[in-house]
């Protein structure tokens, strides 16, 4: 299960509550380094919440919660160690790719000359380097996307969070995506990965954890949960382990209402 014996990410009695409505009930989690965790669940179910407590944007939980072996009430410095890539995020659409990764980068402590060559050149790789001056407001979504898993790659953290990576992305791009997810696994880097499609979750996590309802139901190899739920694919073992099995009689239910006259 862990790549290595070092702890990157360790989750104590985990509670938060958004008024009266509980969203974590106790989430117990340790994270090796090395790992890709797909972090999967239905809507609603906690993950984001999770993902913002430890990146410090969530705050008044209750439990512990330590970042490379900092508890994340006392410190901020593990922050420069984290990269992330939000499902939505707000992009300032104003200004230039080049304006935002130099700004980002400098944030990070990077000076301008070798962050704006480092931007221009991962830019290249990934197809864009001709729209590096042009205005993010005039990118397409699979353009908006590369910027965006550039921007939080550009410190070579060890710590990343993916929320639905691949979303717009072209084929090719989705290929070299995933493959730059294994080669930064393989380097010792640590990827929380969340996603709704999970034939992808399947084949690049070598850990998947599923949260449901503010607890954690599942978490192994995806062979071990296969072996557990005795089902084929990991959508199957999703659906039985959530209780959700009505996508056959709904879908049948919206063909039949289209059909109507």
């Amino acid at each position: 299960m862990n790549s290595s014996g070092e702890v990157v990410v360790s989750i104590k009695d985990l509670t938060m509550s958004y008024g009266g409505n509980q969203v974590l009930k106790g989430i117990n989690l340790e994270v090796f380094k090395g790992q890709i965790i797909g972090y999967i669940g239905p809507n609603g179910a906690g993950k984001s919440t999770t993902v913002k407590i430890i990146l410090g944007i969530v705050d008044k939980f209750r439990g512990e919660v330590k970042v490379f072996g900092e508890d994340i009430k006392s410190g901020i410095e593990y922050k420069r160690r984290i990269g992330y890539v939000p499902e939505t995020a707000e992009v300032y659409e104003t200004l230039s790719a080049q304006e935002y990764l130099t700004f980002i980068g400098e944030l990070y402590g990077i000076d301008y000359a070798t962050v704006d060559r480092k931007a221009r050149k991962l830019m290249s790789l990934l197809g864009i380097e001709d729209v590096y001056q042009a205005r993010i407001s005039s990118y397409s979504k699979g353009m908006k996307q590369k910027l965006l898993i550039i921007s939080s790659l550009l410190h070579n953290p060890d710590l990343l969070f993916f929320d639905e990576p691949l979303s717009g992305l072209d084929a090719n791009s989705v290929m070299v995506v995933k493959e730059i997810m294994m080669e930064l696994a393989s380097q010792g880097k640590t990827i929380f990965y969340s996603s709704h499609i999970m034939d992808v979750v399947e084949k690049i996590s070598n850990r998947i954890v599923l949260i449901n309802d503010g607890r954690i139901i599942a978490d192994g190899t995806f062979e071990e949960l296969k072996h557990k739920c005795r089902e084929g694919s990991l959508e199957e073992i999703f659906n039985q382990l959530t209780g959700f099995d009505q996508h056959q009689a709904i879908a049948d239910e919206f063909i039949t209402v289209l059909e109507e006259g």
